[in-house]
């Protein structure tokens, strides 16, 4: 919500400059002229009696005027009365009342005429009357006694004061009595009850008259009322009368309106215009009535029209004769209506129409002073010349009267005077003083010289060029030195001689120069115009809403002429700012700390220059958790509902979305407040059911969208009566904790559901399937019993039942349940087991009799665990492994089991209880795999042809190792890789040299060991064979000539600058070739080979065996084929060590993990590349 508004300073001046066109051109006061009235006291001048009495006079001419004053129509000598001054080159008269005057004696009615040698004006007939404020007359005044709703008028009748006073009503306590559509003061001061109420019995109604312009109070003796009620009367009645009398006295009986005042269905009203007009209607009855104001054959004005004293005076304001009419009042209540009509006739004191204007002439021209008035009735126009009747003046023959208009034809300098028009009628009169005053004057321009003129871009500019001349002079606009004269339709050129640009734009900006001339010579002038950029707000405040607490800003960024010093003010509600250090004014926003309720409001930037201003205003509302709710109450109390109501409290600007309902429980849990329901924000009614033998309280809390507000006060406790349990306790159980009991369990029932007080439950059992009587007994307020001495793990039928001391509850549901669980008795049988792979078995066996289980049979757990690997022969800690298999399972897999290996395992039944027997240990073994790589693989004794190669036997051989693998290829300068040789080596050698090698060749060997399964993964090393003693000696003779030695220094500073991009580039993010390398290395056991070179065309393994870079690992393959097992996954048991849950169930996890392989061997001893180089630096 923004409103934006702005207002030039231009556009205020184009007010004045217009007024100014409208009045006749001033005479400059060096000039010869009649006397002007300048100021004088009112027609109607009501004077304080105690203070100097002040006559004002004031005037202007050249000469100056004399002045001279008329009492009641008669000179008055003021000479002669010593308490009447006039002050100096004044015609004011100041009377002293001070110093023993008395200001009734000055009574009157006073008239001023200021005279000059070119003639005389005069003021107006002004009545001096001193205000009174006359004392109450004593009187007696009686009780009224008033029967309970009867009308009462209680009378005011003021002393008659001038002016009149204004009528209060008030107590001895100077307190306001209160008002309303029953009672309430007319317009004479009067207090009318339309009908009288107990209450309104008191002996203190003081009627108040404040005469303000002496600035007292009169005070009416107090006037007592006695409402007199029905009961109390005939109770009255009754203590004076017997028994065998009959009395009683009406009750109070409703009554259809009658009208107070005015009297009668109609009345006249006369009111004059301008003036307001007030219509009154004030009616007894009862109920009260309400009263409505309409226009016979029209309407009521609209924007003129106010209702006041509850509706019971009509007031329009600046009536005019369209406002006559008749206007009716109607009083109604449910019985019937009465109206009345008033006839309004609008008079109207004399009103210009046309006054008359000064006239300047020169000699021999000619002029007009018109005179116009109108009124109700019509004015009558007279004519005066210097005060004197126009009839009885010395004639001049330049002049003719015709009517409201006198007509001068080729006037001399004798035709100057002074004329006053009076226009009057029975309601007043209007006195207009115009002179005529004929002057030969060249002319003169009386607006300074170079006046500087500034205004805003596109509003209007008005440069003046006031003047006199006579005959008056014609004027003439120049824009620059050399400029032609000013036309055309974007000035405007007014009779003042102001020149109006109505939009000015930047270039209207110069010199403008105003020549007037006429008959008796030329005169110019020069002003300037600058013209301003506007100020503007190019960043508004916004529309704000904030939660109390916060902090909000508002901005207000502007934009101005760089020459125009703009100062910034920011209002609250059109007002100032709090004085409160909360409010941060900056230079270009308004912020607001720590929010707070009373912030809420519309805040204005309003930015001022002295040119123009411009404000931007948006509205901040502070919202907030609504304020909790209050006056609850408890209506329509029955034994299981009752309703409750609420006011709801302030919503703090975010409206209320829902109530939330809460109760207490004063008998059961005290403190503690439960949810009870909740309803929309737009009820304040809910209907609550409730509990028996419950104490409730309830209390509200408001939510909206901010949060939840404080709850309510409690509501007033409501205890509702006692009942039967209406439910019985939930969750019943029946678990034996011991083979030979059972024990129940339940739920019992929350305080409020007891439903009455000695709340006790009736347990009952009996054995299932078995034609047993039900077993009962009653217990106290608990939630367990225990059957003791019943047979292991039997089924039982439960029930518990709720009572207290009112009776039972509800026949209560059976539920199923057991006796105590005993381990199992007996062991599965025909364990068999099937090998299906190196690492996975399947076991099976046969389940055991359910009666055997003696409880929940809850599934089967196997023992396995390694005895002996077969190819070592070693034996090691045996580890034991569990699997559980839920349910009644018969079979399930042995996962991750090691290959060439001998194995134990037995199967137990479980049940809640534990577990029972083992079966006998199953001895089963698994077939051989493929073993995991070597230990590792060294390289030593480089020659020039040879290299020697050691490694050790797999960590896990799998089987009987039967051969070690060997290949291995040469790798070129540009790392290429060469034919790959293979060599099969006897599993029981630990080491190997290699012959007729290459000298000075880097070699890449593959190496894996085998079983009867196949061949395990491999490992890969790199060597270099040294190089040739005659060539290493012909490098050495290089490498002591300077020319090589230069050679190498650029080449080093080449590699330097190489690293340091490098390092630039890695650090940027850059990537680097190394993908040629990897190409380099690639598995040899994917390049094809050709059939003549004496190698394998290709080489397949079970396994993908890729060459490693830099000495790197493969672990053993150790996964279950899927084309090994056509088991499920839920055919593999789950994994533990020996762990079972508080309930008996298995939770342990298969412990069995791969053994983490070796990480031996040498690193690769490739020659390093830039990039390692770089890795080894960082």
């Amino acid at each position: 919500m923004m409103k934006k508004k702005s207002i030039s300073a231009s556009k205020a001046s184009l007010v004045l400059f217009l007024c100014q066109m409208i009045s006749a051109l001033d005479v400059p006061l060096d000039l010869l002229q009649p006397p002007t009235i300048t100021q004088q006291s009112p027609k109607d001048y009501i004077v304080d009696p105690r203070e100097n009495i002040v006559i004002q006079c004031e005037a202007k001419g050249k000469p100056p005027p004399s002045f001279s004053w008329t009492r009641n129509g008669t000179h008055f000598d003021i000479d002669k009365d010593a308490q009447v001054t006039m002050k100096p080159n004044s015609g004011t008269l100041v009377i002293n009342i001070m110093n023993g005057g008395k200001a009734e004696a000055y009574e009157g009615v006073y008239q001023c005429t200021a005279r000059n040698e070119r003639g005389a004006a005069i003021s107006n007939n002004i009545v001096i009357r001193p205000s009174r404020s006359p004392l109450w007359t004593k009187e007696k005044l009686e009780p009224n006694h008033v029967r309970e709703g009867d009308s009462l008028v209680l009378h005011c009748r003021p002393p008659v004061g001038l002016p009149p006073p204004i009528i209060f009503w008030m107590d001895n306590a100077f307190q306001r009595l209160p008002q309303s559509e029953r009672v309430s003061q007319g317009l004479n001061g009067d207090l009318y009850f339309s009908n009288v109420q107990p209450e309104d019995t008191r002996e203190d109604y003081i009627c108040y008259a404040r005469f303000n312009h002496t600035q007292t109070i009169q005070q009416k003796q107090p006037i007592s009322v006695k409402v007199f009620s029905m009961d109390s009367l005939n109770d009255t009645i009754a203590a004076n009368l017997s028994d065998t009398d009959i009395y009683g006295a009406k009750p109070v009986t409703e009554r259809q309106p009658i009208l107070l005042t005015p009297t009668g269905s109609t009345s006249t009203k006369v009111e004059l215009r301008g003036n307001v007009l007030l219509l009154e209607c004030i009616a007894a009855g009862l109920p009260t009535p309400v009263i409505r104001w309409i226009k016979e054959g029209g309407e009521l004005p609209v924007n003129r029209t106010f209702f006041e004293n509850f509706k019971k005076t009509l007031k329009i304001i600046d009536v005019s004769e369209a406002d006559s009419g008749n206007y009716k009042c109607i009083a109604r209540n449910m019985l019937g209506s009465v109206h009345h009509v008033i006839s309004v006739t609008v008079k109207a004191a004399p009103y210009w129409i046309t006054a008359p204007r000064n006239l300047v002439l020169s000699p021999g021209e000619d002029g007009t002073l018109i005179c116009r008035a109108n009124g109700n009735p019509k004015p009558n126009i007279s004519w005066f010349a210097n005060g004197v009747p126009i009839a009885i003046a010395p004639e001049d023959p330049s002049r003719k009267v015709d009517g409201d208009t006198i007509i001068f034809s080729h006037v001399q300098e004798r035709s100057s005077a002074v004329y006053q028009c009076n226009a009057s009628n029975e309601y007043g009169y209007l006195l207009a003083n115009a002179f005529v005053n004929v002057l030969a004057e060249p002319p003169r321009v009386l607006t300074p010289a170079n006046k500087l003129y500034q205004v805003i871009a596109d509003s209007p500019a008005l440069l003046d060029c006031a003047y006199f001349g006579s005959p008056k002079p014609e004027i003439e606009w120049f824009k620059g030195v050399k400029g032609s004269i000013l036309r055309g339709n974007e000035y405007v050129f007014h009779d003042n001689g102001t020149l109006e640009i109505p939009v000015a734009q930047k270039d209207s900006t110069g010199t403008y120069t105003c020549v007037a001339r006429n008959e008796l010579g030329k005169v110019q002038n020069e002003v300037r115009l600058e013209v301003k950029d506007p100020t503007m707000i190019i960043k508004q405040p916004e529309y704000k809403v904030i939660q109390r607490y916060g902090q909000v800003s508002f901005e207000c960024i502007i934009r101005h002429d760089s020459t125009l010093l703009p100062t910034v003010i920011w209002l609250k509600d059109n007002d100032e700012l709090p004085d409160d250090e909360r409010f941060l004014v900056g230079k270009d926003n308004l912020t607001i700390m720590n929010v707070t309720d009373k912030d809420d409001g519309t805040y204005t930037c309003i930015v001022n220059t002295t040119l123009d201003s411009v404000s931007a205003s948006a509205v901040l509302t502070v919202v907030a958790r609504p304020n909790p709710p209050f006056d609850l109450e408890l209506t329509g109390q029955l034994e299981r509902s009752v309703e409750l109501s609420w006011i709801p409290g302030d919503e703090n600007n975010s409206p209320i979305r829902n109530f939330v309902i809460e109760y207490e429980d004063g008998l059961h849990e005290p403190g503690v407040w439960h949810y009870q329901t909740e309803v929309p924000g737009t009820q304040t009614t809910v209907q609550l059911k409730l509990s028996p033998y419950v104490n409730y309280s309830f209390r509200v809390i408001a939510v909206n969208e901010i949060g939840r507000s404080q709850p309510s006060e409690p509501s007033e406790q409501y205890l509702t009566k006692s009942a039967n349990p209406d439910e019985n306790p939930s969750n019943v159980q029946g678990i034996g904790s011991e083979p030979d009991n059972l024990v129940i369990t339940w739920e019992s029932l929350k305080g409020f559901q007891s439903n009455g007080p000695g709340l006790q439950y009736k347990v009952s059992w009996r054995q299932k399937d078995v034609d047993d009587e039900w077993t009962s007994v009653i217990v106290a307020n608990v939630s367990k019993y225990i059957v003791s001495g019943t047979p292991t793990f039997v089924p039982y039928e439960i029930k518990v039942q709720a009572l207290n001391d009112l009776g039972y509850a509800p026949e209560p549901s059976e539920v199923i349940g057991h006796s105590g669980e005993d381990l199992p008795m007996v062991a599965p049988g025909n364990v068999q087991v099937h090998v299906i792979n190196s690492t996975l078995a399947k076991v099976h066996w046969d389940p055991v009799p359910l009666k055997t289980v003696r409880g929940h049979l809850q599934g089967y757990k196997v023992y396995y665990w390694k005895v002996q690997s077969l190819s070592r022969r070693s034996r090691r800690h045996v580890e034991k492994k569990i699997l559980t298999f839920r349910g009644n399972k018969t079979f399930g897999m042995l996962p991750g089991l090691e290959p060439y290996s001998s194995y134990k395992l037995n199967v137990r039944v479980v049940n809640g209880k534990g577990e029972g027997p083992a079966s006998p240990d199953k001895v089963f073994k698994t077939p051989e795999g493929v073993p995991s790589s070597p230990s590792f693989l060294k390289i030593t004794n480089p020659t020039l042809d040879s290299l020697t190669l050691e490694w050790g036997s797999p960590t896990h051989p799998n089987g009987v190792l039967t051969s070690y693998i060997l290949k291995f290829q040469p790798i070129n300068n540009t790392h290429e890789l060469g034919p790959l040789v293979e060599i099969r080596i006897p599993a029981n050698e630990s080491s190997l040299i290699l012959k007729n090698l290459n000298y000075s060749t880097r070699y890449k060997f593959y190496f894996n060991a085998q079983t009867s399964v196949g061949s395990g993964s491999q490992i890969t090393e790199e060597a270099v064979t040294i190089m040739d003693e005659a060539m290493a000696s012909r490098q050495i003779d290089i490498a002591t000539q300077g020319w090589f030695i230069g050679l190498m220094c650029a080449v080093a500073l080449l590699i330097l600058i190489l690293l340091i991009v490098c390092f630039i580039r890695r650090n940027k993010g850059g990537k680097y070739p190394v993908k040629e390398k990897e190409d380099a290395h690639a598995d040899p056991e994917i390049q094809p080979m050709k059939e003549d070179d004496g190698t394998f065309g290709e080489y397949s393994d079970a396994e993908d065996h890729k060459p490693l870079k830099k000495g790197s690992r493969t672990p053993s393959d150790r996964t279950v084929k899927k084309e090994d097992s056509d088991d499920s996954l839920v055919d593999y048991g789950e994994g533990v060590n020996g762990q079972f849950n508080e309930d008996g169930s298995f939770i342990g996890q298969y412990s069995g993990k791969k053994e983490k392989e070796p990480a031996e061997g040498n690193e690769s001893s490739e020659a390093p590349s830039p990039v390692n180089a770089m890795n080894s630096f960082v």
